[in-house]
């Protein structure tokens, strides 16, 4: 497959280009600094463009197979990921190319609260409040997305660098905890399961949220 990957030089970025190229695609990292292209994985063709700029989206996913995102606002600029996702969306419709969106945690439901997500409840992180709204603002303008194919990921509660094992576990729109209550998956099965999905595509249109497997003889409830 042809793959383009904004924000190719962060820390989830990274790892989904590195992911990509293992798997012998063709991959075109976009980065909007070139003082930033160290952190991209060698191998990749590298470009310079701006998730946040239509015209770059539509120039950089024609005639590719996929694109996927992985930008993530400065802190004190989360306002500025809804405008970002709608240039996206806005691009890669006029192209027709698929596109996976690496979102947010804080939208997913409680366990067990059907009308309760991670960001509404008591004691959710003041700090986080900022990225939790944006997060949720991204996901709606996907939901009202008339024309672009996309699928939205949700990470779990904790994404962390650590070890690519190749498992996960799927779930829809509630949060994925073990019975101690970690909800977590390394940066690396991350992106493991965003190029399954890239490869095999399954939730076209909606969102899907992973984490690490249960140990053995665990169980999440």
């Amino acid at each position: 497959m042809r793959i383009t990957v904004f924000g190719a030089a962060g820390a989830v970025g990274s790892r989904v280009v590195a992911e990509a190229l293992a798997r012998g695609h063709e991959v075109t990292a976009v980065v909007r600094d070139l003082a930033r292209a160290g952190s991209v994985p060698a191998g990749a063709l590298l470009r310079v463009g701006d998730a946040a700029r239509s015209a770059d989206v539509e120039s950089l996913s024609a005639g590719q197979d996929l694109v996927i995102t992985a930008t993530r606002p400065a802190p004190g600029s989360e306002a500025e990921l809804p405008a970002v996702t709608e240039a996206l969306l806005a691009g890669v419709a006029r192209t027709g190319v698929r596109v996976l969106v690496v979102g947010g945690a804080a939208t997913l439901r409680v366990p067990g609260e059907a009308d309760l997500t991670l960001h509404e409840s008591p004691g959710f992180p003041a700090e986080l409040a900022a990225i939790a709204r944006a997060c949720a603002d991204q996901l709606a303008l996907c939901h009202a997305e008339p024309v672009a194919e996309w699928t939205y990921l949700s990470p779990p509660a904790q994404l962390e660098p650590g070890e690519r094992t190749g498992r996960y576990r799927l779930g829809a729109d509630e949060l994925l905890e073990d019975a101690d209550g970690v909800s977590a998956i390394s940066m690396e099965d991350f992106a493991v399961a965003l190029l399954d999905e890239a490869e095999h595509p399954v939730h076209r249109r909606v969102r899907f949220t992973v984490a690490a497997p249960l140990l053995a003889g665990a169980s999440a409830e």
